[in-house]
């Protein structure tokens, strides 16, 4: 298993950026897989497992907004000291990953222990449903402070230039609970049939072997980390640093949900065929921004490191390249479901009225990719650049100032296609504003090059 970090220092950028790059992307691709195979197996039990588990997707978003956030804010905070050549602090870093972990993940297993029913019942859980959603919350939450640790740590290894660490964990993490799924869904074996708590279980198991992968690399000799027991002591000053980027990032995430919620409701009043096309709609998209999301993760730990080590140019370039990367990626799957969106809908129903919903509702949304691509590049490079509070500012005005408006003004004269519209305008407006706050990042660039020749 090679754990040689890369140099973010010196080297072409582009070789660079897809070694950063692809782990992330496989990793996406690893949990997507995951998270279908726990769907498959809970309707093999039956359709109200499935609905138990798909109530608790909400749960699962916040956690992963808290997680996720957090990690973000610390790698990086990790990469910018690497960078600075202050490597105390970035290892300190990681020991507040666990410390945070721990506290994060006891405060959500005393909220859900204190009110099941009624976070369960307020995301849509009927009475029918609730015993089972209540059982399957219930023995997920031990594993919440693991989830967490494995979210945080693989922003921990990128940061220190080991993408290919974050891959492995989540391979670790998919491979025990598809393992582990049916065998204690249905008793396979020695083993008792447990049903969706059986669901449940496998995934509290897998989450802890994740995280005990995480903690063996961060262990490791090879780490730059070199993870010491007094690292793990609360230091406030790293947390308040970590958060100034981390905090707006969950709030972001948040947004974002909040959108989608939205949609859902909008959509609801036209009928449920129209809310299954926004389903088909979203697994697209998601599908296309997998390697979008991939370069903005592999981009972010670069901007970060070559901000701490003062080298303005190479940031510049890399951010360059990742924005020409991106745009051409976007550019090849838009023209695509441009001319295939009817073939495509048939990959998804039977229905003749569903495949017209859905090859329209194609065509129109994924007009969002051509500024989508760039606008994701920016804002990783702000995250990277400890910039979290402008990031979030550009990403909840877009959600607040612009979509949330046009998926109200637009249907009345648009129809369902006004709700199909709302978020490609909503992200063109949104990207004259990121754009203008990337050149004025660009000219600051500029004025230290300037400085330095």
């Amino acid at each position: 298993m090679n754990n040689k970090s890369l140099n973010m220092a010196e080297g072409p950028i582009l070789p660079l950026l897809l070694q950063m790059s692809w782990p992330s992307i496989a990793t996406v691709l690893v949990v997507n897989v995951y998270y279908l195979i726990d769907a498959f197996w809970l309707a093999r039990l039956s359709s109200n497992a499935l609905a138990a588990l798909t109530i608790s997707l909400p749960i699962q978003v916040i956690l992963g907004g808290v997680g996720v956030g957090t990690g973000l804010g610390a790698g990086s905070y990790a990469a910018r000291m690497f960078g600075a050549e202050e490597n105390r602090k970035a290892r300190q870093t990681a020991g507040q990953v666990f410390f945070l972990s721990a506290v994060l993940g006891a405060l959500f297993i005393s909220l859900g222990m204190a009110g099941p029913d009624l976070i369960l019942t307020y995301f849509g859980a009927t009475t029918e449903i609730l015993p089972l959603s209540r059982r399957y919350l219930l023995t997920l939450l031990p594993g919440v402070p693991f989830l967490f640790l494995i979210m945080m740590a693989s922003n921990l290894f990128r940061a220190e230039g080991r993408p290919h660490l974050v891959m492995y964990c989540a391979l670790m993490t998919s491979a025990v609970s598809g393992i582990l799924d049916p065998i204690l869904i249905f008793g396979w074996g020695p083993f008792p049939r447990l049903g969706i708590e059986g669901a449940a279980m496998a995934a509290v198991i897998s989450q802890i072997s994740g995280a005990a992968l995480a903690f063996y690399f961060l262990r490791q000799k090879s780490s730059k980390y070199q993870l010491k027991w007094h690292y793990l002591r609360p230091d406030y000053r790293i947390i308040l640093s970590i958060y100034s980027t981390g905090f707006p990032s969950m709030i972001i995430n948040l947004v974002l949900s909040l959108g989608m919620l939205l949609h859902n409701h909008v959509l609801g009043g036209y009928s449920n065929l129209a809310v299954a096309t926004l389903g088909i709609v979203s697994r697209m998209s998601g599908l296309v921004m997998i390697p979008l999301y991939g370069i903005g993760h592999g981009l972010m730990p670069m901007v970060a490191f070559s901000e701490g080590a003062n080298l303005p140019v190479r940031l510049m370039e890399a951010v360059a390249i990742a924005v020409k990367i991106s745009f051409a990626i976007a550019m090849v799957c838009f023209l695509i479901v441009e001319a295939f969106a009817p073939a495509i809908a048939t990959l998804f129903s039977d229905d003749m009225e569903l495949r017209r919903l859905t090859a329209t509702a194609l065509r129109i949304n994924f007009l969002i990719l051509i500024t989508a691509a760039p606008s994701l590049m920016w804002i990783n490079m702000f995250i990277g650049l400890g910039q979290g509070k402008a990031a979030m500012v550009l990403l909840v005005g877009r959600e607040i100032l612009f979509l949330i408006p046009f998926l109200w003004l637009l249907p009345p004269w648009f129809g369902i296609n006004g709700v199909w519209m709302a978020q490609p305008l909503a992200n063109a407006i949104a990207f004259l504003f990121i754009l203008y706050w990337a050149k004025r990042q660009y000219r600051m660039f500029d004025s230290l090059i300037h400085e330095k020749t």
